[in-house]
């Protein structure tokens, strides 16, 4: 076990974690869905950057995941709920312990459930208004 030191340490983290997304029962069906296969190495290269970014304070990342989310649970026909965002915490929290320890391990944890929520809390507000 070893410390997040480097882009590649970053790189093993996501490529491992999207590979377990992607067979992931209840996860697995919406990314791949929702990214063609030719787009995954755009995708895991775009979440490395956005890792490296909140890890190391490089800035790297240009995105708008909190659209992309509110995108995905449009296409869903809006049931996309706090269980996907739990499921996807336990594997990451999993693959972090299965690959390393550490104060950047921890961080990636912390940051982990703080963006799941805000993006959770996102998608729900912007849900079309029922009578």
């Amino acid at each position: 076990m070893k410390e997040i030191e480097n882009r590649s340490d970053i790189e093993k983290l996501v490529y491992t974690f999207y590979s377990r997304i992607r067979k992931d029962s209840l996860l697995g069906p919406i990314f791949n869905q929702h990214i063609p296969e030719e787009k995954w190495p755009e995708h895991l290269s775009k979440l490395s950057d956005f890792w490296e970014t909140n890890l190391f304070g490089i800035a790297k990342f240009k995105g708008n995941p909190t659209q992309k989310h509110i995108n995905v649970d449009r296409n869903l026909n809006y049931t996309v709920e706090q269980k996907h965002f739990g499921q996807w915490i336990n594997l990451w929290f999993q693959t972090i312990d299965d690959l390393f320890i550490g104060e950047r391990a921890q961080k990636a944890k912390d940051a982990s459930r703080n963006m799941a929520s805000a993006q959770f809390m996102m998608m729900f507000r912007n849900r079309p208004q029922t009578a």
